[in-house]
């Protein structure tokens, strides 16, 4: 089964400077389609739950064994990392108990000596089961499960400081918000960005990708940027797709109101989202990854 941690998937992209997407799944649909479009492009891909998503599916054990059951059933060849996105403290230490191969410790709203001292424990306990880690520094903008980032820029020394705790990869705040993008949005810091990638050497990840403009995403990751969050891009071409299933009055149409059929054009959206997205960030297929590491 090709369940896997993360550290040198994401090492290898940062070196060959492309980047590996990010997913979040949010039931079985969602899941499935993230699987189907990695597997269509025969890349690897990290498929993850929030903590909100975690506990509406009914906690990390389900996710972890939905998630790997879901790749047994479909054949999936292609690696696959089960990773935890913006956890707290208590959350890590339960998706490492969970199974999960990778997590991300969030402590950016700690005061920094706390986030520290968070960070190298969850680091000491994920490696020693040999899970990866993330860390973050410097807070991303917008709002994920409650935590609400203003948006201001990593402190380059605080960056060396998490990087040197021997985490796996590094969410650093460059500009980039959660969410859908307000009109006013200044656009990454491309500035920070490469006084961040000049730093430290652990792969850089850009949260919030959903909305950047394709370009500037493009750059971040020749820059540094090896893993490319997605969920807002895959909710909205969810909820047009289904809701012009059923402004069709497709639904009305036999069994159209079936859920398979009712939640098939959404799906399907999903998967063509990641295709889209996974067809630009240049993620190398799976039979030239080892080449890379």
């Amino acid at each position: 089964m090709p369940l896997v941690h993360g550290t040198e998937l994401f090492a290898a992209a940062r070196k060959g400077h492309y980047a590996i997407g990010a997913f979040n799944t949010n039931n079985l649909e969602w899941t499935r389609a993230i699987l189907a479009g990695a597997q269509e492009k025969n890349v690897p891909v990290l498929i993850q739950t929030s903590m909100g998503a975690a506990k509406y599916m009914g906690g990390y054990e389900l996710c972890k064994g939905l998630i790997e059951a879901t790749v047994k059933a479909m054949d999936i060849t292609v690696p696959v990392i089960i990773h935890l996105d913006h956890g707290n403290y208590e959350a890590a230490k339960e998706a490492i108990a969970a199974g999960y191969n990778s997590v991300m410790f969030d402590g950016h709203d700690l005061p920094f000596e706390e986030n520290l001292a968070k960070t190298k424990e969850i680091v000491k306990l994920a490696h020693a089961k040999g899970i990866s880690v993330e860390a973050e520094v410097g807070s991303i903008g917008g709002e994920e499960d409650g935590i609400i980032g203003e948006g201001e820029l990593a402190d380059v020394e605080e960056a060396k400081t998490v990087a040197a705790t021997g985490v796996d990869y590094l969410a650093a705040g460059m500009g980039n918000i959660h969410g859908q993008y307000p009109a006013n949005w200044k656009g990454l810091n491309f500035e920070r960005l490469q006084e961040l990638a000049d730093a430290v050497d652990v792969p850089l990840v850009l949260h919030g990708g959903s909305g950047i403009p394709q370009e500037q995403v493009e750059k971040a990751i020749s820059m540094g940027v090896a893993k490319l969050n997605i969920n807002t891009e895959c909710q909205l071409a969810f909820a047009k797709a289904t809701r012009e299933y059923i402004e069709a009055g497709k639904d009305q149409e036999g069994k159209g109101f079936d859920p398979r059929k009712l939640l098939k054009p959404g799906t399907d959206a999903i998967q063509a989202t990641v295709e889209e997205i996974i067809g630009w960030m240049g993620t190398k297929p799976v039979k030239l990854v080892p080449e890379e590491i």
